[in-house]
């Protein structure tokens, strides 16, 4: 009986890697480093939560009249806290329709030699340090603010953002963040620019062939696409934004036992990495103690904001142009 077509078929890649080849050196020496890059990063991150929970546990067991204020740890630490989380949460309102409309700008609108010289820009924006946004923020925004912040007050006053009285020097939360929301910006905006250039084209050019225009188009193909992303380049910038120090030092006129929503008053809620920063320098004893539960706080709130952005990228369904 002649061979037929099925004996005479070479062996398929995959049979052949199923039979037990030997790994290269240069393979298992890679396949090695990765996992021990791996390992170390849990190591450091397991060691630090180690310090935090070591250096803070005196203020956690300690009695409440020990604490700086006499109300104990918890009302130490929630008056901060609850500052970290406005200016970051409204850092990240204003940020996150400038980050969207420019990453949808510079991959579907700008032309290609704009389009890489914005983004070029935006990356470098990345790269500049936190104390140049503060200063910024410090002598050009602050006093930028002085006239419409009053004009809120005046006129909008029955809003709890905007109770007032509007300060004098433009220190306010508003401008922390303001330049909070300028410096996650590039982090957003890079992240979802790349999700948005990978959109499968075939997708793009099939809702054009049904006579889609470009914003339907995007608001059908790309978008949807590019939504997983989306949260989480929002989330790792709202990561950023929760542990920025000397910026927000820099700009806030903040009182440590402030809880208040308004926005434009000189009696503003400081944060926990610039209450530490501020406080840090003369503490001694327990105070250095306390100053680390809140710094513990502080970790847990931002290891919690990365895993979930970590989370929400990882369950980005794969799509490909024959799907």
């Amino acid at each position: 009986m002649p061979p037929t077509k099925e004996s005479t078929r070479p062996p398929s890649n995959e049979s052949t890697r199923t039979r037990g080849a030997p790994q290269r050196l240069g393979d298992r020496l890679f396949a090695g480093s990765a996992v021990g890059a791996g390992v170390l990063i849990l190591a450091i991150l397991a060691g630090v939560a180690a310090f935090l929970v070591a250096e803070a546990w005196p203020a956690l067991t300690a009695d409440s009249d020990r604490i700086d204020g006499g109300d104990g740890i918890v009302l130490y630490i929630w008056p901060v806290l609850f500052g970290t989380l406005l200016s970051a949460f409204f850092a990240l309102l204003i940020a996150s329709p400038l980050a969207v409309a420019i990453a949808l700008f510079i991959t579907h609108y700008a032309p290609r030699r704009m389009a890489s010289l914005l983004g070029y820009l935006i990356d470098l924006l990345a790269a500049v340090p936190s104390i140049i946004f503060g200063l910024w923020g410090f002598f050009e925004l602050a006093p930028l603010t002085v006239g419409p912040t009053e004009w809120l007050a005046d006129n909008l006053g029955f809003i709890p953002f905007f109770d007032g009285p509007a300060s004098a020097t433009g220190r306010t939360m508003l401008v922390a963040t303001i330049v909070l929301a300028v410096m996650i910006l590039p982090i957003a905006t890079a992240v979802i620019r790349e999700a948005f250039l990978q959109t499968p084209r075939l997708h793009e050019e099939a809702s054009l062939a049904l006579g889609a225009t470009r914003w339907e188009m995007i608001r059908m193909s790309v978008l949807p696409f590019g939504r997983s992303s989306i949260v989480g380049g929002l989330m790792l910038g709202l990561g950023r934004a929760l542990g920025e120090t000397m910026a927000v030092a820099i700009v806030l006129s903040a009182n440590r036992e402030t809880v208040s929503f308004d926005l434009i008053s000189s009696d503003n809620p400081s944060t926990i990495a610039a209450n530490i920063a501020l406080s840090f320098p003369e503490a001694s004893g327990l105070d250095v103690n306390t100053l680390i539960a809140s710094g513990l706080v502080l970790f847990a709130v931002t290891l919690l904001v990365n895993m979930g952005a970590r989370a929400v990228i990882n369950r980005r369904r794969d799509f490909s142009g024959a799907n």
